[in-house]
């Protein structure tokens, strides 16, 4: 096991509904746990609560990389230890179903890049313990720190010339930022 690049775990998400909170919208889904290890699922009825309803939403595969150590460091180091859950709004297809869950992931770095599209709908969801642990394990075994290494300035002097200043057509000294072709007369007063 120490060989392995990459590491893969099925884990269920489970989403709650709501009543929304505004007229315009009548139902609030949010993703709300995990459950490792699951079973495939599709919107699976958890619990019912009144109006409150937990589905398992879906099981989508966790993957871990052994390039991006520094990004699950990153998300287990965070106050609540989190996976980012990526999600869009289904199509009308399948009356019922609000959310298409896309993927799942534990990379800190890869949970920001998607949440800067306006396309898709991310959220963070907690990990539990024992996928804190499984994540934990995976970054021992194949993170290293970089070092960092502090660029030396060069000792060439910058200042010394004037390099694209004004206009080269333009033959007086004194008027190096004046735009060519305009002359003093045609200056609006």
């Amino acid at each position: 096991m120490t060989g392995e690049r990459t590491r893969m775990m099925p884990v269920g998400v489970v989403v709650r509904r709501l009543p929304g909170v505004t007229r315009w919208q009548k139902w609030s889904w949010r993703p709300v746990s995990l459950l490792p290890g699951a079973g495939e699922a599709y919107w699976k009825v958890l619990r019912a609560d009144g109006d409150l309803v937990e589905y398992h939403a879906a099981t989508l595969s966790l993957e871990l990389h052994r390039t991006e150590t520094e990004a699950y460091l990153i998300a287990l180091s965070d106050k609540v230890p989190s996976v980012y859950v990526v999600m869009r709004a289904a199509p009308e297809l399948e009356p019922g179903v609000p959310l298409e869950l896309l993927l799942m992931t534990a990379s800190a770095h890869e949970g920001l890049d998607y949440a800067d599209s306006s396309e898709v709908i991310v959220e963070k969801v907690p990990m539990t313990p024992g996928l804190i642990a499984w994540i934990r394990e995976f970054v021992d075994m194949h993170h290293e720190e970089e070092i960092f290494h502090k660029r030396q300035r060069d000792r060439t002097r910058v200042d010394l010339e004037e390099d694209g200043i004004g206009d080269p057509r333009i033959r007086q000294l004194g008027d190096v930022y004046r735009a060519p072709g305009l002359r003093k007369k045609d200056t609006i007063q």
